[in-house]
């Protein structure tokens, strides 16, 4: 299985014969009949479609949803493949990643988070497309074309409109965010608590060590923190205008937040020790330049949350040039019948 949820596949003979193809809708060990979706003669890869099965994987099931399937919705990559397995399958990219692009030799679970219905109705926040006679669409994979989805399975009812103000217990503490409709909040509903309790199980973060949140988003982890270590030992450092006045409402008195893009902020200012940082950055990463500035505050610990296991690996081989070893990581099932998944890395000197 590919990063992306998608089987490889190498044709064996004919005037192709070596070529990779990126096969959707199947599982490691099948035979199956493909239909290249996109490539031509000059191209590096192919994409597929799975459309025909002829020897199933022991791990195969009927996908729950009407839509999942070859040419129809592409929310979701994985509701053929038990949930089981999905998860063995995500971790082993992970890992893959991992080895690859940080040289790495780690070993990967993903656990199952609470809040879902077996695989279902775990997405709190879902945007629809509309086809002209008002009914719901989603998008067909890397198209625009749109495929009418009268109910989407892994969308609790009502995720079109999600709440404004979302409540975290974790630690023993209970905060709540006010959070835009329009505004990034994790949508598995189990997420905010298991990510908040990894980060301060890893971290250990004392009373008066200095901790530096970036890409704090409207403040979750620097709300626990700042319980933790003292409001005036946080500094919360956002790029969003709209997630960092929310931050500003959200967080208790005396954490600091600061606006601007992460990189120009850590280059400009904040150039004093921290003892602890928390890194959640978009899915490209955290990227080289962030991760020296963030080193050159010598923290003892980073926890380091990444929705993007490739990312994340070459951060973390970026960390090792700098003396930051991996020292545990933590992966979840926060969407589930999809390939993506979510891990947590403790990063320490030495």
């Amino acid at each position: 299985m590919a990063h992306g949820g998608h089987c490889v596949v190498r044709l064996a003979d004919g005037d192709d014969a070596g070529r990779v193809v990126f096969v959707r809708h199947a599982i490691p060990g099948e035979r199956v009949e493909v239909v290249v979706t996109e490539g031509t003669d000059g191209d590096k890869f192919w994409r597929a479609d799975a459309v025909d099965v002829l020897t199933a994987s022991a791990d195969r099931v009927t996908a729950p949803c009407p839509v999942a399937g070859p040419g129809l919705c592409g929310g979701c990559d994985f509701q053929h493949v038990s949930l089981d397995r999905q998860r063995e399958l995500k971790a082993a990219v992970v890992a893959e990643q991992l080895r690859r692009l940080a040289g790495l030799d780690v070993s990967v679970v993903v656990q199952r988070v609470p809040g879902d219905e077996a695989g279902l109705r775990w997405r709190t926040r879902t945007r629809f497309a509309h086809l002209p006679d008002g009914r719901r669409a989603m998008s067909r994979h890397r198209s625009h074309e749109l495929v009418p989805v009268d109910d989407c399975l892994i969308a609790v009812p009502g995720a079109e409109e999600p709440p404004l103000a979302e409540s975290v217990t974790a630690g023993g503490e209970t905060h709540v965010f006010a959070v835009p409709a329009d505004g990034f909040w994790q949508v598995h509903p189990g997420a905010p608590t298991v990510l908040v309790e990894t980060v301060l199980d890893l971290l250990a973060p004392q009373p008066g060590e200095r901790v530096l949140d970036l890409y704090a988003g409207v403040g979750l982890f620097a709300a626990f923190l700042a319980g933790r270590v003292g409001p005036d030992r946080v500094v919360a450092v956002e790029g969003h205008p709209r997630a960092a006045r929310d931050a500003h409402a959200n967080l208790p008195r005396g954490v600091r937040v600061v606006r601007g893009d992460v990189g120009r902020v850590l280059a400009t200012a904040l150039d004093e020790p921290f003892d602890l940082v928390v890194l959640d950055p978009p899915r490209e990463g955290a990227r080289r330049a962030v991760v020296e500035q963030v080193v050159d505050r010598a923290p003892r610990a980073v926890a380091y949350v990444a929705c993007d296991p490739a990312a994340l690996a070459r951060d973390v081989a970026v960390f090792a040039e700098h003396g930051y070893a991996l020292g545990e990581l933590r992966a979840f099932d926060l969407f589930p019948m999809t390939h993506h998944v979510e891990c947590v890395a403790l990063l320490t000197r030495g």
